[in-house]
């Protein structure tokens, strides 16, 4: 059951889609909605219903994928773009915390992973080994991410996801249902199709449109790069935990294997426990540990390069990369895979874009990560310099004796922190494949009325605690789920390579040479590493492997399903000439009320509808086919949120509402609110619709080639067929009704029995109550489909089905007034 916010109690109406007819969503029954301030909905007495809903206790977290009901338009985020310099510095500071956690807590396990595969025998292993750890985040983070990526973002937003609906918008090659023109009239779109000269753009365009195996090869990469990040949030909080508490071994007597792995399964259990008090309550304190994190790192690294070797910046010379491979050959190709773990969390500067800006990050990363992160190296560097036997415990042993307990509590929390960005980015990528329709539905627990990117995912959250602890039961040592670490990231970065590239062929349009250049530079070296982590499959590699096809396969196998049912709605949908032919009763009794018929269809009448007019002896005075769907933008607007739409001709008193929501917004609703926001939205639509034949009645008086419209167009019973409403040229749809006689129309509004006579009709049907009619939908495959398809829908989708969150949950409808029938669709 979702939330619909609507219009200011006042009377003033605004003209919808003022602009070309193209721009009104069918028959321009468009509605203006605004939303109120939540205090003055909240305080509002909602007498409908029955006593029972009404004394009903109004939780304290919404458990579904909801909004906040008063959100106002434009407060998501992406007005940070254009604060002063002063506030771009605060929320500069506040990225340390949450981007830049697992990218910080790379130097307590580098080194060691690298030299665990080359043993050190000469200065030259120390900077080659540095060499290609420092070019290795200049290249990619750096160039890569702060250059280029973090500039195709969508609207503010980033990840593969918004790649992927940025690049939907630009050519139809989306899988997912219910899209239509009129989405394209969401402002965030900001649609701008490929000029008619660049016929490298169109070509692209085209050929991604017509060939439906790209289509599916493009949702498969974007599906591949989600398992792979969920497949971080298993691997960062083992690898994280078990680094920084690896500083006791050697410190404290007795603490050997067996001691680090349970102790680290007793912080991972505490960590993913306390994920249900939302990442607002526990981490209020991780931009400042962050900070004095990255300050450590650097203190140290100053004082190891003053007081061991300074001349380590040697290592600043990339020539030692080639000395380092011709002395260690196959050795240092298995070495790459440890330097690989330097740039782990590079994707978060991307991925977490939405909840910053693109300035912040830059400078964030450029002023305070990078230096940070290469003085921490170079200083590790210079102490192996002088005690190579050192390497296992670089990290540790070359921290100041003086500093070690406090060193060692700052990189406990700073790992908790990594782990924790990681967790709550897994969450984010989940709910965005659930609002995509690529995932199957899962509760999720809002829990933050303020900051709508903080949701908690129950089922998720179980599942990376279990599995983080058979990581850590299973390896027991920070080398071996290195080797796995490696392929999870460099598999998201080379996703997000060809995203890019195809982002800067079809939509930036830049000259053939960069955007070649793009996948050229980094592309390759993204190979390298990966072809390096794929060496060790064997060695714990297959963990990332594993995980990624089974989301992958989850994930495809999902949206597949729900694309085939729902075009099996389509074209199973009730004509529109039996519905004429059944009458505004509908072949049974009308009772006051109002049903509310959630389903999937944007145009027509669903299938399910015919189910409940044969099962109920009677129907509803009023109906509402209500459509939630989600479009490929992070946010719709409120204002450009709800469309309605009368269907059937007036005295059928049917209509549709449509809700659209972005990948990135955030539900939250109350059954009472929903349904006054909802009458209320009806209400301002009707007098919408009354306000257009009232300004077309008046047009046709001004026009004198035109017949004039007689006074008794308007009937008192309803049953005259719908006024026909010819279109409108563009400079009389750019009228407003200001520019007409406002006493006319005033009095044409006031002296409109048809529309008073709907609205009391309303009113007495929302007295009598609103009842919610369910539908609950089956797929099966036909007899003669092949054997993959049967195995897949009949077994598989089912399974998902009958597992994931029911209508009646996801929707959070008030249980007692339920109808539900169900129906099989063969496919």
């Amino acid at each position: 059951m979702e939330e619909i916010e609507e219009g200011s109690s006042n009377n003033s109406i605004r003209r919808v889609g003022t602009g070309s007819s193209d721009r009104r969503w069918v028959d321009g029954s468009e509605v203006d909605s605004e939303t109120p301030p939540f205090s003055e909905i909240r305080g509002r007495d909602y007498s409908f219903g029955n006593l029972r809903r009404r004394l009903m206790k109004k939780p304290k977290r919404a458990d579904s994928l909801d909004v906040e009901a008063m959100e106002i338009a434009g407060s998501h985020g992406h007005n940070l773009k254009d604060l002063s310099l002063l506030g771009t510095l605060g929320i500069a500071f506040q990225t340390l915390g949450v981007v830049y956690g697992d990218m910080g807590t790379s130097p307590l396990y580098v080194f060691s992973d690298v030299f665990s595969k080359v043993p050190i025998r000469s200065e030259v292993d120390v900077l080659g080994a540095l060499s290609l750890v420092i070019y290795t985040i200049a290249v990619i983070p750096l160039a890569k991410y702060v250059f280029v990526v973090l500039k195709a973002n969508d609207n503010g937003e980033g990840g593969t996801f918004a790649l992927y609906s940025l690049i939907c918008r630009y050519a139809k090659v989306n899988k997912l249902p219910n899209q239509q023109p009129a989405d394209e009239q969401i402002s965030s779109f900001r649609l701008k199709l490929p000029t008619p000269e660049l016929e490298r753009a169109l070509w692209i365009k085209e050929a991604l449109e017509t060939k439906g195996y790209l289509k599916t090869l493009l949702l498969l990469l974007v599906l591949m790069g989600t398992s792979m990040i969920i497949g971080d949030g298993i691997l960062t909080p083992a690898m994280s935990v078990m680094s920084a508490m690896s500083g006791l071994q050697g410190e404290v007597k007795g603490f050997g294997t067996n001691a680090l792995v349970m102790s680290s399964i007793v912080i991972l259990v505490a960590l993913f426990s306390i994920q249900r008090f939302g990442t607002g309550k526990v981490g209020f304190l991780f931009a400042p540990v962050l900070a004095l994190w990255f300050f450590s790192l650097g203190a140290i690294g100053i004082y190891n390069l003053l007081k061991y070797d300074f001349t380590v910046i040697r290592a600043l010379n990339p020539f030692y990369i080639v000395l380092f491979f011709n002395k260690n050959s196959k050795q240092a190709w298995s070495a790459l895979g440890g330097c690989v773990l330097c740039i782990t969390g590079a994707e978060a500067m991307f991925a977490d874009l939405g909840h910053f800006s693109v300035r912040s990050i830059q400078m964030a990363f450029t002023c305070v990560v990078f230096p940070c992160l290469l003085l921490a190296y170079m200083g590790q560097a210079a102490y192996l310099t002088k005690h190579p036997e050192a390497s296992a415990r670089i990290f540790y042993d070359s921290v100041p004796k003086s500093l070690f307990w406090p060193v060692f509590v700052i990189a406990t929390l700073a790992a908790m922190i990594a782990s924790q960005a990681m967790i709550s980015a897994t969450f984010s990528c989940v709910k965005q494949a659930m609002a995509l329709g690529c995932f199957p539905r899962l509760k999720i627990i809002h829990t933050s009325k303020k900051r709508m990117g903080q949701i908690y995912i129950p089922v998720i959250n179980w599942f990376l605690m279990i599995m983080c602890i058979l990581v850590v039961s299973i390896f027991r040592s920070t080398t071996h789920i290195a080797n796995a670490y490696g392929i999870a990231e460099v598999g998201v970065m080379m996703v997000s390579t060809v995203l890019v590239t195809l982002v800067m062929l079809l939509i930036w349009q830049t000259n053939i040479f960069l955007a070649l250049c793009f996948p050229l530079i980094f592309g390759s070296v993204e190979t390298i590493y990966l072809l390096a982590v794929l060496t060790k499959i064997l060695e714990g590699g297959w963990v990332p492997l594993v995980f990624a096809t089974f989301f992958l396969t989850v994930m495809y196998i999902w949206n597949y399903g729900s694309v085939l049912k729902y075009q099996s709605e389509v074209r199973e949908r009730i004509s529109m000439d039996f519905m004429r032919e059944l009458g505004s009763t509908l072949g049974t009794i009308r009772i006051p009320g109002i049903g509310l018929l959630y389903n999937e269809l944007v145009q027509g009448i669903p299938s399910i509808f015919g189910q409940f007019l044969l099962t109920l002896p009677a129907i509803h005075s009023t109906i509402i086919f209500v459509c939630i769907k989600y479009v490929p933008v992070p946010v719709v607007p409120q204002e450009e949120r709800f469309l309605f739409r009368r269907v059937c001709p007036k005295d059928y008193h049917m209509f549709r509402c449509i809700a659209r929501y972005g990948y990135k917004d955030v539900r939250k609703e109350d059954s009472r609110v929903f349904e006054q926001l909802l009458i209320e939205s009806l209400e301002k639509f009707l007098r919408c619709e009354a306000l257009e034949d009232a300004l077309e009645s008046t047009m046709n008086d001004f026009d004198p080639d035109r017949d004039s419209v007689a006074s008794d167009t308007y009937t008192d019973d309803l049953m005259a067929p719908l006024i026909h409403r010819a279109k409108r040229s563009e400079p009389e749809q750019e009228l407003d009704s200001e520019a007409l006689p406002s006493s006319s129309v005033g009095t044409s509004m006031e002296e409109d029995p048809a529309l008073e006579y709907e609205l009391a009709a309303l009113r007495e049907a929302t007295d009598s109550g609103l009842t919610y009619l369910l539908a609950h939908g089956d797929v099966r495959a036909k007899k003669n489909s092949i054997f993959v398809k049967k195995l897949v829908i009949n077994y598989f989708y089912a399974f998902l089905r009958r597992n994931c969150r029911a209508g009646a949950a996801n929707l959070t409808v008030p249980h007692m007034n339920i109808l539900q029938a169900g129906m099989t669709y063969m496919v």
